[in-house]
């Protein structure tokens, strides 16, 4: 049966949103269709509600905004209840928080409870794709697949590689990583709507031996994904300028190893100097931005104008890095890159925002002719959002109605998962 939607819609195209009204388009009043899973039309209601039949079509009348569902670069499924933690930075954060519950992931039941609260968390906040940090046991790998594609979700996630520097029940080694990471590789890569990422934690714990297995994987399987973090903290970046003495950077050392490309993932990176950057832009690796996390963790700000500058701009994203970020929402995340951006005399238009957390992270993902946008043949990941959500939102909209950037601009500096009207995925609703 065709299933049908209408509502006001957005969308953004492949420009950036700099390029003006050309950049996205808005239906006032917009119906889509959605067959086997994917959107088959998108025009004004005027000219296609009278070709479907009633019955088929979901009123999100008045006063929603439909849009593509959020896409988000950077989280840890383990780390659900390490979120609000008290009073540590980065490296005292992993030792006193973060590996005491990835050690949990090794029991299937707890990998298998962990992993359906956080996609419905997710879910529950609009987000329909992400690249997700899993932990070092396989068990938390297999957990998180079989409960994604239960859901049909389309997500991105692997086994983290740590080979020293962690606890006894958290390492492996360059051979286990290199074997484990395959099997899980092979199994879930490209089944139904899920992808894998090579995930080395950092640099602090993998050895050469072990990031140099990293790159042998990620020459054999080009298509995959490699996600890592760098430059996260200054105290981060100068331990790993200890551990590899010959390394001219941090990025260097990724680079060495062949772990750079345009499906590389790179965490934080705050405290990248200009050779680094340069490399980065050479290389169309992508920084996936964490304010949140980097706020609550004291690490730093980014500077993403720095990041965009011509002539060698890098490519940029956004992620909320739960459970140092202390918030599942896509909109949480964009107000406080907002804040970041203020504090250093740079600016966040709210279309550029949404562009970012649609369209933009798609890209990112090298997803763009699949997600991230309402268009003919794309996967029908869909939220549908509320402006009025809370009474401080229906107040602001008295003012806000009927002008779309600053109806953007209190959904995403007001708004949470309580904006959430429907998330639906591959067109039903979760």
């Amino acid at each position: 049966m065709i299933k049908a939607l209408r509502g006001p819609m957005l969308s953004f195209s492949e420009q950036p949103p700099t390029a003006g009204e050309g950049a996205y388009r808005y239906l006032e009043d917009g119906l889509l269709t959605i067959e086997h899973g994917r959107i088959s039309q998108i025009d004004d209601a005027s000219r296609l509600a009278p070709t479907l039949a009633p019955e088929t079509v979901i009123d999100h009348f008045p006063g929603k905004l439909i849009m593509p569902g959020f896409i988000d670069l950077h989280i840890h499924y383990p780390q659900t209840q390490v979120i609000a933690s008290y009073g540590a930075q980065l490296l005292e954060w992993l030792e006193r928080y973060t590996f005491v519950e990835e050690l949990k992931y090794a029991d299937p039941d707890h990998a298998a409870a962990g992993a359906r609260f956080f996609l419905a968390e997710l879910l529950r906040n609009g987000t329909t794709t992400a690249a997700v940090y899993c932990a070092v046991s396989p068990n938390s790998v297999e957990a998180f697949f079989a409960e994604s594609e239960r859901c049909n979700t389309r997500m991105i996630a692997g086994k983290v590689m740590m080979d020293r520097n962690a606890p006894p029940g958290l390492r492996d080694t360059p051979e286990q990583g290199y074997a484990d990471s395959r099997a899980l590789l092979e199994k879930w890569h490209g089944r139904g709507r899920q992808l894998y990422a090579l995930t080395p934690r950092f640099a602090i714990t993998s050895t050469e031996a072990q990031l140099e297995a990293t790159g042998t994987l990620k020459r054999e399987f080009p298509d995959t994904y490699l996600q890592t973090h760098i430059s996260e903290n200054r105290a981060e970046v100068a331990e790993v300028a200890r551990l590899f003495p010959w390394s001219e950077s941090y990025t260097h050392v990724y680079d060495r190893y062949g772990l750079l490309g345009e499906r590389t993932l790179l965490g934080h990176c705050i405290h990248l100097t200009e050779p680094e950057l340069q490399r980065l832009s050479e290389t169309a690796t992508v920084a996936a931005l964490c304010p949140t996390s980097n706020l609550f963790i004291g690490s730093g700000l980014f500077d993403l104008q720095a990041l965009h500058r011509q002539p060698r701009p890098v490519r940029t994203g956004l992620g909320t890095d739960v459970g140092g970020g202390t918030s599942y929402s896509m909109l949480r995340t964009a107000a406080e890159a907002y804040k970041v951006m203020q504090l250093q005399g740079q600016n966040l238009p709210a279309l550029e925002a949404f562009h970012m957390i649609t369209c933009g992270n798609a890209h990112a993902l090298s997803l763009g002719d699949k997600i991230g946008r309402l268009a003919p043949g794309y996967e029908a990941d869909i939220v549908v959002l509320d402006p009025t959500a809370t009474p401080t939102m229906r107040h602001r909209m008295e003012t806000a109605a009927g002008n779309l950037p600053e109806t953007l601009f209190v959904l995403m500096t007001l708004g949470d998962d309580r904006a959430i009207h429907r998330t639906y995925v591959a067109g039903d609703c979760l």
